[in-house]
């Protein structure tokens, strides 16, 4: 997954979910905050609710300002042109179910026409209450902010997709020879 990544930040944030999800625990090399800047303003959090709508439970400023309104409690899916809704549903799904990280690449474009390419990381947070019903999400622009001249983004298309890649199971098969 990380070889499929673009921008620095969603490297570091996918390098973070792999060393929180394994039980190394040494922090010797871990970044600091410091290290990217701009960060935390492109992070949220998806929440799945009773009606398996996935909405945003905390939504970082930069995102806010580039959408151009708050997001809280707005459907995440809903961001996306009608026939990528159901692409990116099923991209939810996969890295709820899949538990690891997936990731979308696409363009943002205003309400003038400007097109912008962005990438979405999407990683399962686990608790155990919640069930994996919480995603972390980097939302990033990969350049080419300043065309879109500070009007808000009005609609989203998927130009790829990238699930989360499945564990390799090692056969529990055992050939036994006897003579």
């Amino acid at each position: 997954m990380l070889d499929r990544a673009v921008h620095p930040h969603t490297h570091a944030i996918l390098d973070a979910w792999r060393r929180l999800s394994s039980d190394n625990d040494d922090a010797s090399s871990d970044p600091k905050i410091e290290d990217f800047p701009n960060l935390l303003g492109s992070l949220f959090v998806l929440k799945r609710t009773d009606d398996n709508l996935w909405t945003f439970a905390n939504v970082g400023k930069d995102i806010t300002n580039h959408i151009g309104r708050e997001l809280l409690d707005h459907d995440f899916v809903k961001l996306w042109r009608g026939r990528d809704m159901s692409l990116i549903g099923a991209q939810l799904d996969a890295v709820r179910y899949g538990s690891a990280p997936g990731l979308l690449r696409g363009r943002a474009e205003t309400l003038s026409g400007q097109v912008v390419e962005i990438e979405v990381a999407l990683a399962p947070l686990r608790s155990p209450n919640t069930n994996s019903d919480r995603i972390l999400g980097l939302y990033q622009m990969l350049g080419g902010e300043g065309l879109l001249a500070g009007r808000p983004i009005w609609r989203h298309s998927v130009q790829a997709i990238f699930p989360p890649v499945a564990p390799r199971e090692e056969p529990h098969l055992r050939l036994v020879a006897s003579n």
